[in-house]
């Protein structure tokens, strides 16, 4: 049995394509398209898949679309559980604009989903025979579910004694960390200063804010993602910051996911906190140098590992 299980609650089949320059009012003719698999825990999972680790991905999924999502995962040779609903998957579109380097991204919001279907994906993460260490839930809440959905969420891990991972936005995060026990979460620094309200534009501030949170009990780990500034962890008792690697970007979806991801790999494997953050910011790097869509290769993270720098704070 698995020792990571991922939760995406609002999954998509995503979309891409490429054309020289993105202009409004006349036809676009872009590159063919190419499908793939979407969703903050789906591509956790992912890249968890690439580096040799197991872990289930669970969501529910439904219509053309999610049939056209389980094709892929299948294809990917990914552990899923499905909860089947009636309507179709979402679907998200991005277009990179090759003569700029610049992703448009276009992220629909999804039909509702019933607390029903809520209430049996968290069952499902309940009854499983072999409690897993890891629960990491990872992306946007879809139409018809409350902004409380995280916080029940960290309170099952917390019944069940697994450590929660937590990588969304807005009121959900904010639900979910009052209600405490996050292990560690990741929010972008723009993330950071909207849940805070403040402008957090030095490494000081970056600091005390995350800090903050942890002291008043809400998280026991920060991590910040800082872009090609690298990622900042921070705990109660120590931080640390790995550097970014200088590269061009092909394209950055799922780059922020692959930092949750490879950072749960590695810290279910034993590795300590600075390697798993060396693993985490490698993986990220590996993946927006790859087409839309594409997780980072075990054998580019490798390759990556060793020209992470790590600075204690």
């Amino acid at each position: 049995m698995t020792g990571i299980v991922t939760l995406t609650m609002n999954p998509s089949l995503d979309i891409a394509t490429s054309i020289a320059h993105v202009s409004d009012t006349i036809k676009l003719r872009c590159a063919p398209e190419e499908s793939h698999p979407g969703g903050g825990g789906i591509n956790v999972s992912r890249i968890i898949h690439n580096l040799g680790g197991d872990s289930i991905a669970v969501f529910p999924c439904g219509g053309y679309t999610g049939g056209r999502l389980q094709e892929l995962l299948l294809q990917e040779d990914l552990t899923t559980h499905t909860i089947p609903i009636n309507s179709n998957t979402r679907q998200s579109f991005s277009v990179h604009e090759s003569t700029s380097g610049r992703d448009f991204r276009f992220l629909l919001p999804g039909h509702a989903l019933s607390q029903d279907i809520a209430h049996t994906c968290l069952e499902y993460i309940r009854n499983l025979k072999s409690k897993p260490r890891f629960i990491v839930a990872s992306g946007s809440l879809p139409p018809g579910l409350e902004d409380n959905f995280y916080a029940a969420l960290s309170q099952l891990a917390r019944t069940l004694d697994c450590l929660f991972v937590l990588d969304t936005s807005g009121p959900a995060l904010a639900h979910a960390l009052e209600a405490g026990d996050v292990y560690f979460f990741k929010p972008s620094l723009e993330e950071l200063e909207e849940l805070t309200g403040q402008s957090l534009d030095t490494e000081d501030l970056q600091l005390k804010a995350a800090r903050r949170l942890i002291q008043a009990g809400k998280t026991s780990m920060v991590v910040i993602s800082l872009a090609e500034a690298g990622v900042l962890l921070v705990s109660a008792d120590f931080a640390i910051r790995a550097s970014g690697i200088p590269v061009t970007p092909v394209s950055t979806v799922g780059a922020g996911d692959c930092v949750v991801g490879a950072m749960v790999w590695a810290l279910e494997r034993g590795l300590s906190l600075e390697q798993a953050l060396r693993y985490g910011v490698a993986s990220a790097t590996a993946t927006i140098l790859n087409a839309h869509g594409e997780m980072g290769r075990k054998e580019d993270i490798e390759r990556l590992i060793d020209k992470i720098n790590i600075t204690r704070l």
